[in-house]
């Protein structure tokens, strides 16, 4: 019987590892995937062995030691047992790159898939993951690159972000329709992250943008896909429901097509509203200690994977002290306002798209599964 195990820590690797499951999937028979995930790899048939444990800061996450410790003796106990052919790691590293290890010593093959950003944070860790890993598939297309550079054996495979959207309608009005939303008006999408302690930090702001927009601007309509796998979901969604915004369980891919423009955590979101081609304002708020060290040791200069991608400013990016509901309010209002600014940044996004069409992620990553193990289909 063919084996793969999935390891993911966050909603969003926990969406790739649902879209690489239904992939291996269809393009093998008699294949048996176990997973550390949620609820979207569980519907595409993936055994799960333990849940997403979420994703922390460098000085936050010394209360969820224990349950990573649990999770990582459950993940060496399944390798030893079920012997999976495959283990696929998305991102978590710190965690991650720990069992890559152990899957290694216990025979086991090792895919490291969307790769931790050795390009921003810790360089030398990309010489750790190509000693790790059998083969990395990236995600962004200078990734490769970088670590060709030290003799990885790695291959740039386009986004799984991009297999949801193409497979999906994302018109605007069949969208909004689709949803039980008016087609005409003005919507702002909210994107405050999936990881609790980015909802902690920039709840109060987005809750704050949206009470200055309802005394300056009471047309506005308001929509928000809350990661469906995050604890407390009941109190995120009340905050916001309080404030009439409208709040989907997961569903980024349609808020986003639904939105004429969005507020955005920094994070994997901007990519995927880029590629639907909904203007954004980007903001981030980090715990104070966290970002001294990050400013010490973050080598780029943009934030969000828009910017980076683009080598420029495309979208405006608002961090830390800079992110408050005044200035936020601000920039909104000017994109909302200027037609100019708008076809700037969707002639960008059509440039970034033309990077990512037609890839297939989610099927290359099974092909690549598939060689690492010697299977024929």
């Amino acid at each position: 019987m063919k084996k793969v195990f999935i390891i993911t820590g966050e909603s969003s690797g926990e969406l790739y590892g649902a879209l690489l499951a239904r992939a291996l999937r269809s393009m093998y028979r008699d294949v048996r995937i176990w997973g550390v995930g949620g609820e979207r790899m569980a519907s595409e048939g993936v055994e799960l062995i333990a849940g997403v444990t979420g994703s922390f800061g460098l000085t936050e996450a010394v209360s969820s030691m224990r349950s990573l410790h649990d999770t990582y003796g459950k993940v060496v106990g399944m390798i030893k047992g079920e012997k999976p052919q495959v283990v696929v790691l998305l991102d978590f590293p710190e965690f991650n790159m720990r069992v890559a290890g152990k899957a290694r010593a216990l025979g086991a093959r090792v895919l490291y898939y969307v790769s931790p950003q050795v390009w921003a944070w810790r360089k030398g860790r990309a010489e750790r993951i190509r000693e790790l890993a059998d083969r990395i598939a990236v995600v962004l297309p200078f990734e490769e690159e970088i670590y060709r550079r030290i003799g990885a054996d790695c291959e740039f495979v386009g986004h799984p972000i991009m297999d949801e959207i193409e497979g999906r309608e994302t018109g605007r009005t069949s969208v909004r329709r689709s949803l039980g939303m008016e087609p005409e008006g003005t919507v702002l999408g909210l994107l405050p992250g999936s990881r609790p302690q980015e909802l902690k930090r920039l709840v109060p702001l987005f809750t704050a943008v949206v009470r200055r927009f309802r005394e300056r601007r009471p047309e506005l309509s308001y929509i928000l896909p809350l990661a469906p796998n995050l604890p407390d979901y009941r109190r995120w969604a009340g905050a916001f429901e309080e404030l009439g915004v409208r709040v989907l369980k997961g569903m980024a891919t349609e808020a986003l097509a639904a939105s004429d423009l969005a507020l955005i955590a920094s994070g994997t979101s901007t990519l995927q509203a880029a590629l639907i081609g909904t203007p954004m304002v980007v903001v981030y708020k980090l715990f104070p200690l966290t970002y001294l060290i990050a400013r010490l040791i973050v080598g780029v200069r943009y934030i969000s994977l828009v910017n980076l991608l683009m080598e420029k400013e495309v979208v405006r990016e608002l961090i830390q002290g800079d992110a408050t509901a005044e200035k936020v309010t601000k920039e909104l209002e000017r994109i909302l306002g200027e037609e100019g600014i708008r076809r700037e940044m969707t002639e960008s996004f059509r440039a970034i798209r033309s990077l990512y069409e037609g890839k297939g992620a989610s099927r290359r990553v099974a092909e690549m599964v598939g060689e690492l193990a010697g299977w024929e289909g």
